[in-house]
C-alpha cells in the first residue's frame, strides 16, 4: 500500500490532484485508515495509469470514469487501442516536425498531408459510440455512418486543406467540429426548423426531375448552385460551412438508406443517388 504522498512521488500527479479524483469518483483510494489517510494498492496504481494515458490522449474526467465504470471495460484491450492513438498522435507529430524542417531550410512546401484528421476522426467515431440513436436516425444506419468515416479517411488530404483553409489549422477545425458534434442533435433540429416549408422538397425534387438529363449540364449544375446558395442563405453557418463542406453533406445525406428509400419513394427509383452524383459533379468541375 502507498499513502497519497507516496503516490504523488511515484506518478508526478499532484496530491490535490488524487484528493480530487477521489472526490469525483475517478480514482477511489484502495483503503482508507481511521484517522482518514488515503492509501492505494497495486491496482489502484494500474488504474491510474490508464486515466494517465486517456488524459494524454485528450479525454476529459467525466468520459474516463464513464469508460472505467462500463462492466464491459477490457484494460488489455484499452491498452491497445490507446497505443494504436498515440502511435497515430506520434507519426503525425513527426510529419509536422519534418515539414518544419523542411520549411526551415527555405524550402517551399505546400503540403497538407502532414495535416491528418486523426483526432477528428477519433471525435466522430466516439460520436458514434455514444449517440447511436442519432447516428441512425440522421444516416439511417450505422454502418452508414462508418461509410461516412471512411470517406473523410480516403479524402483525408483534400478534406485537411479545406479544413485548414476555412479554420486556420487542424487543431481549431477539430475543437468547431467537435463542439458541432456535441450539440449535433440540436443543430440539425434547427436547420430542419428554420427551413420554410415550401423549400424543403422543391429544389430537390426539381433536380431528381431531371435525373434523365447528364448530371453536368448547365440545366441540372444551376439547379444545384440554386440549392447551395438557399442552404447558405438559410442553415446554421456551423452547419453548412463553405459550398465544398454543403457539398459533401448532402452526399453523404442523400446516400443513406433512410433518405434514399423516402426519396425514391416519392420521386421515382434512383432519384437519390442522382442528386447525390449532382452534387459530387459541382465539386468535381469546382476543383473543391
Amino acid at each position: 500500500m502507498r499513502t497519497t504522498s507516496q503516490v504523488a512521488k511515484l506518478t508526478n500527479v499532484s496530491v490535490r490532484t488524487l484528493q480530487y479524483y477521489d472526490e469525483i469518483g475517478l480514482l477511489k483510494p484502495s483503503e482508507t485508515t481511521p484517522s482518514g489517510y488515503r492509501l492505494y494498492n497495486d491496482e489502484a496504481l494500474q488504474t491510474l495509469q490508464q486515466i494517465l494515458f486517456f488524459k494524454e490522449l485528450g479525454f476529459k474526467l467525466k468520459d474516463i470514469r464513464d469508460i472505467l465504470e462500463k462492466p464491459d471495460f477490457d484494460r488489455i484491450a484499452a491498452f491497445k487501442k490507446q497505443k494504436e492513438l498515440l502511435l497515430l498522435k506520434r507519426n503525425r507529430t513527426d510529419r509536422l516536425i519534418q515539414l518544419l524542417d523542411r520549411l526551415e531550410k527555405g524550402e517551399n512546401c505546400m503540403s497538407f498531408k502532414e495535416f491528418d484528421l486523426s483526432d477528428y476522426i477519433h471525435a466522430l467515431e466516439e460520436f458514434k459510440n455514444r449517440n447511436t440513436n442519432e447516428v441512425i436516425k440522421y444516416w439511417g444506419s450505422v454502418e452508414n455512418y462508418d461509410l461516412f468515416i471512411q470517406k473523410i479517411k480516403d479524402d483525408e488530404p483534400n478534406v485537411a486543406k479545406l479544413a485548414i483553409k476555412q479554420f486556420g489549422s487542424m487543431e481549431a477545425y477539430t475543437a468547431a467540429m467537435k463542439e458541432n458534434l456535441a450539440h449535433f442533435s440540436e443543430i440539425m433540429e434547427k436547420w430542419v426548423s428554420e427551413i420554410p416549408e415550401e423549400m424543403k422538397q422543391d429544389l430537390f425534387v426539381k433536380l431528381a426531375a431531371n435525373k434523365e438529363k447528364d448530371v453536368s449540364s448547365d440545366e441540372v449544375q444551376q439547379i444545384v448552385q440554386e440549392i447551395i446558395a438557399r442552404a447558405q442563405g438559410n442553415a446554421p453557418s456551423e452547419l453548412v460551412g463553405d459550398q465544398a463542406n454543403y457539398c459533401r453533406l448532402i452526399i453523404d445525406l442523400y446516400s443513406t438508406d433512410y433518405l434514399r428509400s423516402v426519396f425514391d419513394t416519392k420521386n421515382g427509383t434512383g432519384s437519390a443517388e442522382y442528386v447525390a452524383e449532382a452534387f459530387r459533379c459541382y465539386l468535381r468541375h469546382n476543383n473543391f
